[in-house]
């Protein structure tokens, strides 16, 4: 058999070596470590052009050139070998004195070249190193309703498609033609299947970056995060393979009555650590803290005595809180909803949600508390009371409440003067509503006014025998008829001098 051009060159014959040594020296020689199988099997291709050599077995060789699409390889013999540059479509081409893994395809007896395969080498040696747990990278190339197909270094692998994604995967489209790492999970050499999974690749990166996370975690850090998931308490962030919770209480410096009115799911946000609890394994996140402060400058903004409109968030026995903007609410006490009638809840005045105006009455920023008035944002009528009821004027009015102590009468809408029970009458009152009821209409006088305080006292005795000149807001009330006087008997006066006086 020939295997390269002759150099003329008789092989050195000792004398000691039959003809068989001799002649498996030579081939050796010529062959470099192929064994007699391999050219048994070379020529078994007849009178072919080229034949298949012993599939499965790899050989290391040599580039020694590289011509366009073809690459010729020094295996160890005298006839070089030639691998297709085609090969090598995901990996950069080798250059000049490189060494590569081959397996031998065939013969080319006319040209006198050994046929090479990388891929062959390639798929050979990933068969015999792979490994249950070893971490691969594959290329996709198909999909089925199961899962991902791909191709591990020239081997079809199979990724079931619970196995893609830490979560559910719908649509498999977007992972075609990707290279993903993955973890071998099933060898079957002898069937040749192989099965591989990505999710295992990302929890065990989850879980390295969350045990870093853990120890670098310091609370007032700011991180970003995912919102994960939202609960009616909050929401679940993920700040890098751990989740933390972000509390409703923490998302806005306003009332949020909703999670997903604030925040949505596969959100990125910035938020602030605000508690590290290592042994529960728990961290609390804060929204809000990374906002401005709204309740800074509102003595400034809201100074006393200011008229603002806002919006009622929400009703309590005590009153209503209004929001004058987002962050900021203010307390309108149930005494300050009306002057015009008392007031037993506040939803008698106002609604959830309805626009008001009011009046600032004070500012507590320290302790962000802002108290607002209802009935002050409008015309006052304790304004010139003094003028409207002076001191010692007769009034009407009507008895709204009876109390262990008076009664109040309505002079005005939103205008009360108290008649203490020592004026209720000349009698002795054990009770006031053994005098007056509620609503029935009375006559005071007025005994003393204090605007200021917002107090006026009243007398219902002292009206009843005060002078007609002072009743300036009663009906004048008819006089008594004088008596006449007897005649005196006697003297001018007599009935003498009367008829003396007509005979005159």
């Amino acid at each position: 058999m020939t295997t390269g051009e002759p150099t003329g060159e008789k092989p050195d014959i000792r004398p000691e070596e039959d003809a068989d040594a001799q002649l498996e020296r030579e081939i050796a020689e010529s062959l470099g470590d192929m064994s007699i199988a391999d050219i048994a099997d070379l020529e078994g291709a007849g009178e072919g052009r080229r034949a298949r050599g012993k599939e499965g077995k790899i050989r290391r060789g040599r580039v020694i050139a590289i011509e366009r699409d073809d690459i010729f390889v020094d295996v160890g013999g005298r006839s070089e070998g030639l691998l297709p540059a085609g090969q090598f479509r995901d990996e950069p081409l080798p250059k000049v004195g490189d060494i590569v893994e081959v397996t031998i395809e065939g013969y080319d007896e006319a040209n006198g070249m050994v046929l090479l395969s990388r891929e062959g080498a390639v798929q050979a040696a990933t068969w015999e190193t792979l490994e249950e747990g070893q971490i691969v990278e594959g290329r996709v190339t198909g999909s089925n309703k199961g899962g991902l197909e791909l191709t591990v270094n020239g081997i079809e692998a199979f990724m079931p498609v619970s196995q893609i994604e830490i979560f559910r995967v719908e649509d498999l489209e977007p992972y075609l033609n990707q290279k993903l790492q993955c973890m071998v999970t099933d060898i079957n050499r002898s069937e040749g299947t192989l099965v591989v999974s990505r999710r295992d690749v990302l929890e065990a990166q989850a879980e390295e970056a969350a045990r870093k996370l853990w120890e670098s975690l310091a609370e007032g850090q700011t991180v970003r995060g995912v919102v994960r998931s939202i609960m009616p308490y909050g929401a679940f962030v993920d700040i890098g393979g751990v989740d933390g919770l972000l509390h409703v209480s923490d998302m806005s410096h306003g009332r949020v009555e909703d999670p997903g009115t604030v925040v949505r799911e596969g959100q990125e946000l910035e938020v602030m650590v605000l508690k590290v609890d290592r042994e529960q394994r728990r961290i609390s996140l804060g929204l809000k803290q990374i906002m401005a402060d709204p309740w800074e400058g509102a003595q400034v903004k809201w100074p006393a005595d200011t008229i603002a409109t806002g919006r009622v968030t929400r009703l309590a026995d005590f009153g209503a809180f209004v929001e004058l903007e987002e962050g900021v609410e203010g307390l309108i006490p149930i005494s300050e909803m009306s002057f015009e009638r008392r007031v037993a809840h506040p939803r008698e005045i106002v609604s959830e949600g309805e626009a008001v105006k009011v009046r600032v009455l004070s500012v507590d920023t320290e302790r962000r508390r802002i108290s607002l008035s209802l009935k002050r944002a409008g015309d006052d009528p304790w304004v010139g009371a003094s003028v409207r009821w002076p001191a010692g004027s007769i009034v009407d009015g009507q008895v709204t409440r009876i109390a262990d102590f008076g009664a109040f009468v309505e002079l005005a809408a939103g205008v009360e003067g108290l008649v203490h029970i020592s004026e209720l009458s000349d009698s002795h009152v054990r009770s006031a509503g053994d005098v007056v009821q509620e609503g029935q209409l009375v006559k005071a006088k007025v005994l003393s006014v204090d605007e200021e305080r917002r107090r006026i006292s009243l007398s219902l005795k002292q009206a009843a025998y005060a002078a007609p000149i002072e009743q300036s807001d009663s009906p004048a009330q008819p006089q008594p008829a004088k008596k006449r006087k007897k005649p005196l008997k006697g003297g001018l006066d007599g009935g003498g001098f009367n008829d003396l006086l007509k005979g005159l």
